[in-house]
């Protein structure tokens, strides 16, 4: 979905359940949760339900979406709460935000597919720090597409991370419903 799109379902509230209501992924719970908190980067935050949760306990976050108003409605909910997230409006897909390397104990990268922003992601992890990566994946009988993977490539993206969660296959996710990967790795220490 280009960038206007994305705007315009915002704007229209279009799914309001997914984008406003929705808690935040379990998966970011679960791992966020059993991590001193950090600096965390939410990449294609979207209106930031990751991104609220995180700065709520503890993190000091930084949040990246392309779509100006997905950032516009973060900052009222992180207004609403008392709370101080870093947005920065950017699209990911033209390289308009740069990761600094080594600077993020957690990198969250939820339901957004961008082939080429991994290897950037990664170096963007301290060592022992941790990446969270949820993607669609196709189902049998689809072939890739720009916004899914096939089965069992997710891994590949973490070859010599250590490898704390992986999952293909319904998401445990009220607010997605399609087949998903699911990987949390670890920087190693001595890289």
């Amino acid at each position: 979905m280009e960038v206007d799109s994305w705007n315009k379902r915002y704007r229209l509230r279009e799914r309001p359940e997914e984008d406003l209501a929705a808690e935040p992924t379990p998966l970011v719970v679960k791992f966020a949760t059993g991590l001193a908190p950090g600096k965390a980067l939410d990449l294609a935050c979207g209106a930031g339900r990751n991104a609220i949760w995180l700065a709520e306990h503890g993190w000091e976050v930084t949040a990246v979406d392309g779509a100006q108003v997905a950032i516009e409605i973060l900052q009222a909910r992180a207004a609403e709460r008392g709370l101080t997230v870093n947005t920065v409006v950017a699209d990911l897909e033209k390289g308009e935000f740069e990761i600094e390397p080594s600077r993020w104990d957690l990198i969250a990268m939820c339901y957004y597919l961008q082939r080429n922003l991994y290897e950037p992601a990664k170096r963007g992890v301290r060592p022992g720090g941790v990446l969270i990566s949820i993607v669609h994946i196709t189902g049998p009988g689809e072939a890739a597409s720009p916004h899914r993977l096939l089965p069992a490539q997710l891994e590949k993206y973490f070859a010599g991370w250590e490898i704390l969660h992986r999952h293909e296959g319904k998401p445990n996710d009220s607010a997605h419903h399609h087949a998903v990967a699911e990987i949390v790795a670890r920087r190693p220490l001595s890289r």
